[in-house]
């Protein structure tokens, strides 16, 4: 089946992706899109993805977006290596991770809002790196008491096999160490994203190794 994968190295909705095809051994051919070329927002993209966002997978002539979405798509259709547990409270753990990360973190340090607090509230860069710093020391710690609550991470965020929390984890700790937040509270996090940076997965799926990387 032909896949095309639209991404963007610096993206972490694209990492998540790129480590999850991956980690299924997928095949893909990669349709790089410049953000900062705002190619995103071109009519010929749009016209594919109405959201004008990244990234978009096409398998089989059908356009799918949203990136936790996708993962859990690719876990139905291809189930071999799983990415989801199999029982409903292994599922909703490894989604409350994965959305913690996903729609409460990700979400305040996307580049649409630093670019639009610069803009509308004429933010400096120290203002909003501030910002960035705020939420994503606030998010990660938050996520860190919960493992350590929860007490069901091993190696990785559930046990001692990867899952789509591992794959939404390891991005934002990219994006949280670029832009030097500190994260001393958050040891389980860190050694969970270093154990998964020694997977093939993850270590070709990385911003730096991509072709369109700069």
């Amino acid at each position: 089946m032909s896949r095309q994968l639209y991404t963007f190295f610096r993206s972490s909705t694209s990492f998540r992706l790129r480590i999850a095809l991956a980690y299924k051994r997928l095949d893909y051919e990669p349709r790089y899109v410049s953000l900062p070329k705002m190619e995103h927002r071109a009519p010929s993209y749009c016209d594919i993805n109405p959201q004008g966002l990244v990234p978009l997978l096409v398998e089989g002539g059908r356009s799918l977006i949203q990136s936790m979405a996708i993962i859990e798509y690719l876990d139905e259709v291809y189930p071999e290596p799983p990415l989801m547990p199999n029982d409903p409270l292994g599922r909703i753990y490894v989604r409350a991770v994965s959305q913690i990360i996903g729609c409460e973190i990700h979400p305040l340090n996307n580049v649409r809002v630093l670019k639009h607090l610069k803009a509308q509230f004429e933010a400096d860069e120290a203002a909003t790196n501030a910002w960035y710093r705020h939420w994503i020391a606030e998010g990660l710690s938050g996520l860190e008491d919960y493992l350590r609550r929860e007490r069901l991470f091993g190696r990785f965020c559930y046990g001692d096999s990867v899952t789509m929390a591992d794959i939404c984890l390891v991005p934002q700790i990219f994006n949280a160490r670029r832009f030097n937040c500190p994260l001393d509270a958050c040891p389980t996090l860190l050694a969970i994203t270093d154990r998964c940076m020694a997977l093939d997965a993850f270590r070709t799926a990385e911003p730096s190794t991509q072709a369109d990387a700069f």
